[in-house]
């Protein structure tokens, strides 16, 4: 399948692009440890089977220094032991929040009991604004058929300047 349409080349969506990047700013520049956030991206992506951002978040976190063994088992994160409690309660989260159509109920009790353990007010608000915007971010790449392979380390801080 090709590409059905670059946002970036097409007036409104770059425009759209370039906001829903501004947006996300917020969330970059919360407390949240930026590892996690791209953990929360990582997964939420592979959850989606959007190529593009799983290309993205897994670059992302590799020039950034995260070990191989991190980013590679992101997908079996419950069967690893290289994630620490308060990585595994977000991760937990981001596919709770991901998966809505496959569970009733949205993100359990259990889940969100975990959440509040390790990250204060703001942090939630971050990481509940992270698994919101991924999804929609991943929902774009997949309906426009965006391929993985090309992105580069640090396109995203680029994107709003």
């Amino acid at each position: 399948m090709e590409p059905r349409l670059d946002l970036s080349a097409n007036e409104l969506g770059a425009k759209f692009a370039k906001r829903f990047a501004n947006a996300s700013l917020v969330i970059t520049q919360s407390t949240v440890p930026a590892a996690t956030q791209e953990l929360v991206n990582l997964r939420a992506s592979q959850i989606n089977g959007c190529g593009w951002c799983t290309d993205a978040h897994t670059k992302e976190l590799a020039a950034a220094g995260e070990p191989a063994v991190r980013i590679n088992l992101v997908a079996t994160w419950r069967e690893a032991t290289v994630f620490t409690e308060a990585e595994q309660a977000a991760l937990a989260l981001a596919e709770e929040g991901t998966r809505l159509a496959d569970a009733h109920l949205g993100v359990s009790d259990d889940t969100w009991a975990r959440v509040r353990k390790h990250y204060d007010d703001n942090q939630i608000a971050a990481l509940v604004a992270q698994v919101a915007m991924i999804n929609a971010a991943n929902r774009l790449g997949v309906i426009l058929h965006q391929k993985g392979g090309s992105y580069e380390p640090g396109m995203f801080a680029r994107a709003t300047d």
